[in-house]
């Protein structure tokens, strides 16, 4: 898109190069004036069709094309957003001014609000991030005032109060910072057996309770981790990411002078109270995190089950496949298809015990790797056992049978390291490896030749 805009604005530069060369002062060289007739011929016949191109598709002269404006938007330069009263905000840029990793584009993508130069996700954009490959709606990102960010904080509730339906109560009544992203994405991806050793990071005084000053601990770390030093791309345009994710406050927690001046968050509030002053047990901490492991999984089980108790199998292949490197999930779903004809559904507890396995992953592929299958495949007994064994989980048969029948590409009845565990260790990043700029132009280039078929 960034390659569309430089385009039309050399078209745009090219246009007054031959507004001059037609209305400046007759020189000797004729040819000049020639030149410049026929670039000026040439440019307005560009502009014409550019012209006719974007009434066309974006309803100008009485027609509705609600799904057009984008793209045509998308072609022309951007315009600033001009306000009754002051000028919006501009926190946009060319994705070639600046280098920026999968997570930060992604968190940009998804989030909607900024307070003070930094922006935040609300707890509906992060459903979004984590269960979407892009968001429902890409909007303009909203400025809180003051009294909006206070009165969304004062709602937030307190963490002993917590539920598996937490984020989707908050909605947009809530903010949630790059480094805390970064952190829910931790806590969706790690097994429940690291919550206590995480826990235990935090509590640096030993006494079993984690207070707002030791839990900003671990942002200061996903912030350094994080964080590009040297980042490639213009210098200003680096500075400006990084006031965008994460603010003013760069300085070390132990050595700032006011704790005043620390933004709030809707998770800050959550657990250390409104106040800031309350103290977060491991209890607290470890239901949170369970909650919010169960409410992703049950909004991805939600979508597909249509108010039903189970997902087809066929329904389960497709959210295990969901942003992974398959380029064609055609073959898996036929497996599926031919294999298991009757079908019999996924349970959500099925559902829930498998991606509790996904996130014990690596523990399970050391396992394989200790009982030497790493180098042979196995078959759906050795598979259950070594999940056990790993996990101390218990996968039903049929769960098994429907695994097996998904990814056993060659119809062996048996499961190598690279059919299953290869696959799966990119569907537990959730799309932080999925952003491919070769999957974004192959999206516009087909978005494009719709939009144009359709205005024919």
């Amino acid at each position: 898109m960034a390659a569309v805009r430089r385009v039309i604005f050399k078209s745009l530069s090219l246009s007054l190069a031959a507004r001059n060369a037609l209305f400046r002062s007759p020189v000797k060289d004729k040819r000049c004036t020639r030149t410049g007739l026929a670039v000026a011929v040439g440019v307005a016949a560009g502009g014409a069709v550019l012209y006719y191109y974007y009434s066309e598709m974006c309803g100008f002269g009485g027609r509705k094309a609600p799904i057009n404006r984008t793209v045509c938007r998308a072609l022309l330069p951007s315009l600033p957003a001009v306000a009754a009263k002051e000028k919006a905000p501009v926190f946009d840029f060319d994705e070639t001014d600046v280098y920026m990793s999968s997570h930060e584009h992604r968190f940009r993508l998804f989030s909607s609000v900024e307070y003070e130069g930094q922006l935040y996700m609300t707890p509906q954009n992060f459903i979004e991030s984590v269960t979407m490959s892009e968001p429902r709606i890409k909007k303009p990102w909203r400025s809180l005032t003051k009294q909006e960010l206070e009165k969304i904080l004062s709602d937030t509730p307190p963490v002993w109060k917590g539920t598996s339906k937490l984020f989707r109560n908050l909605r947009e009544r809530g903010i949630i910072a790059y480094t805390e992203y970064l952190f829910l994405l931790c806590i969706l991806t790690k097994p429940h057996a690291g919550f206590k050793i995480a826990f235990n990071m935090f509590d640096a005084d030993g006494n079993q309770m984690v207070d707002k000053r030791e839990f900003m601990v671990l942002q200061e770390i996903f912030r350094k981790k994080n964080e590009k030093k040297g980042r490639k791309g213009d210098a200003e345009k680096s500075a400006q990411l990084s006031m965008q994710l994460y603010g003013y406050q760069v300085a070390p927690v132990n050595s700032r002078a006011d704790e005043n001046m620390m933004i709030d968050t809707t998770l800050l509030v959550h657990f250390f109270g409104k106040k800031g002053k309350a103290e977060l047990t491991f209890d607290d901490f470890y239901r949170f995190m369970d909650n919010l492991q169960t409410e992703m999984l049950e909004i991805e089980f939600l979508t597909y089950s249509k108010g039903m108790t189970t997902i087809s199998e066929e329904d389960f292949a497709r959210i295990l496949l969901r942003y992974t490197n398959v380029e064609d999930i055609r073959s898996y779903l036929e497996n599926v298809r031919q294999c298991i004809p009757d079908e019999k559904g996924i349970t959500f507890e099925e559902f829930r015990s498998f991606f509790q396995f996904l996130n014990n992953l690596e523990d399970f592929a050391i396992a394989m790797q200790m009982y030497n299958f790493a180098c042979r495949s196995i078959g759906q007994d050795e598979f259950a056992r070594a999940v056990y064994v790993a996990t101390g989980l218990k996968l039903t048969r049929h769960l098994v049978n429907t695994i097996f029948k998904i990814f056993d590409v060659d119809h062996d009845d048996q499961l190598s390291y690279k059919e299953f565990i290869g696959i799966m260790k990119d569907r537990l990043h959730r799309g932080g490896r999925g952003y491919k700029s070769v999957e974004r132009f192959t999206s516009f280039r087909s978005c494009l030749k719709k939009e144009l078929a359709s205005s024919r």
